[in-house]
């Protein structure tokens, strides 16, 4: 009786042990499921930028670029490869000119002048900053895990202008000499833009280009910023 009572107390402690590493075992699967179907991506973004439709007038050079980090929330539209991301992020670009630099002394309001001088500032540069909210049409080559695969996206996003200033370097006596001027008044407030991005795993080129001028309307400059550059995700 007592072997008898021995064995089946040792059947279900087994038992119990079973139970709890099969649940370990689920545990961890819905961990890893949960990791792998997270519908949290953080994107960030290098980029080479530029101005589209400036008149010869206004001219650039050097290597103009642009940060952008952006946390996007993904919602699936279909049960496989398809989905909506929409989020909220900040972008800033810096535009060097070319032997130029921009009046924000002119008088006249909102109107923007580029002068030309050579002796002025050895480098000068326009620099906006921006608080985004993106929206994306999203395709997944693998469904189950946004970390792996071919992935594409293509959409638009809404900027505010938070920032906008010049800083020009040249030397003073012999010494380096930096002048900086936050001025937002020769600047659209509002940001229209539309963006595509086309990746394999975390890694992807994007583009972006503005739908509406960078400039006032009363300034007569249709500029429209875009960049060009690597963006690391999760899509």
């Amino acid at each position: 009786m007592k072997k008898l009572l021995f064995v089946l107390g040792l059947i279900t402690v087994s038992a119990g042990v079973f139970a709890q590493d099969k649940e370990a075992g689920a545990a961890m699967g819905k961990a890893r499921e949960k990791v792998s179907f997270s519908k949290d991506f953080l994107v960030i973004g290098i980029s080479y930028d530029g101005w589209a439709s400036a008149p010869d007038s206004v001219k650039t050079k050097g290597l103009s670029r642009g940060f952008s980090i952006a946390l996007m929330y993904d919602l699936p539209i279909t049960k496989e490869h398809l989905s909506v991301g929409i989020g909220l992020g900040f972008s800033s670009s810096s535009i060097f000119l070319d032997d130029q630099y921009i009046d924000m002394s002119n008088g006249q309001s909102n109107a923007v002048r580029f002068i030309n001088s050579a002796d002025k500032y050895k480098k000068y540069k326009v620099a906006t900053n921006y608080l985004e909210i993106p929206l994306e049409l999203r395709f997944r080559a693998v469904s189950d895990n946004a970390n792996k695969g071919f992935k594409a996206s293509i959409g638009a996003k809404v900027g505010m202008l938070v920032n906008a200033h010049t800083k020009g370097k040249n030397s003073l006596g012999g010494e380096k000499n930096i002048i900086k001027e936050q001025n937002r008044r020769f600047f659209n407030p509002w940001r229209f833009a539309g963006t595509a991005r086309v990746g394999y795993g975390n890694f992807a080129l994007f583009g972006t280009v503005n739908l509406n001028p960078l400039f006032k309307d009363n300034t007569n400059l249709d500029v429209r910023p875009y960049s060009i550059g690597i963006a690391l995700s999760g899509l």
